[in-house]
């Protein structure tokens, strides 16, 4: 699980791991344990981040990874996916005042970009390519939301559901935007070892039930319309509910797969 991805997967205050990917998690050990008839069956929790997940996860430390990670083509070369279970979109957080209609807006703009990330593979791309940013890369969407805090940058692109995320904990939705512009389709999954087909089926026979049965909407309720956060379910993520899949990411703006 990750340390600060909310609401999908953090420590609360008391340190105890929650959050939406989570819940789906712990619903598919629950479908473990009665399978196997194993009522014992532990949950023991690991802390990783951006650039450790799949590192972690290929060398066995971890068994899922129960987060916010994009289902990309390139990762799908080095793990698997379950079905989707929230479909987010890369935008930019900017102070409040700040315009960003479209990705030349940043032209020349201290950018902060957060290490392993979809939106870091993304803007290093277009940086390189297309708009001339200052690019800084921090080592989590904590610090990279700090330095736009403290004014260190002026922008800082990741999937909107997370930038809500952090800013709706800090109260700071007052002082801060998102982007008009929305620059990719950031399907989430929960991650697994490639070629470990029996937990695949286990995960995916969970969700298709949560999505049948529509358990999903009140875990979707739970984490997404409290009082400090309200992400209403978009079409995206309806859809995947629906009709569950496993379609990869794309970066609109590029017109290519991530």
């Amino acid at each position: 699980m990750r340390e600060a991805a909310r609401p999908f997967s953090y420590l609360n205050e008391q340190k105890q791991p929650v959050g939406y990917s989570v819940d789906l998690c712990l619903a598919a050990v629950e479908e473990i344990r009665k399978s196997l008839k194993l009522p014992e069956l532990k949950v023991n929790y690991k802390v990783v981040s951006g650039p450790e997940r799949i590192p972690k996860l290929e060398s066995g430390e971890i068994d899922l990874e129960c987060g916010s990670t994009t289902n990309t083509k390139a990762r799908q070369e080095k793990v698997a996916f379950s079905y989707t279970v929230f479909v987010a979109g890369i935008r930019v957080l900017v102070p409040k005042g700040t315009r960003v209609d479209s990705v030349k807006d940043l032209a020349g703009l201290p950018v902060a970009l957060s290490k392993g990330t979809t939106s870091e593979k993304l803007f290093t791309q277009l940086g390189a390519s297309e708009v001339k940013m200052q690019l800084t890369t921090y080592g989590s969407n904590t610090e990279a939301y700090q330095a736009l805090k403290e004014g260190k940058v002026r922008a800082f692109p990741q999937d909107d559901s997370l930038l809500v995320g952090l800013a709706s904990h800090d109260n700071a939705m007052d002082k801060l935007d998102l982007s008009t512009v929305v620059l990719s389709v950031e399907p989430y999954a929960i991650m697994m070892r490639k070629n470990d087909a029996a937990l695949a089926a286990v995960v995916d026979r969970t969700l298709a039930r949560l999505y049948s049965d529509g358990s999903i909407e009140a875990t979707y309720r739970k984490w997404f319309a409290t009082e400090r956060i309200n992400i209403q379910m978009g079409r995206l993520t309806r859809d995947s509910f629906t009709r569950p899949n496993k379609e990869s990411g794309v970066a609109m703006l590029l017109g290519y797969s991530l």
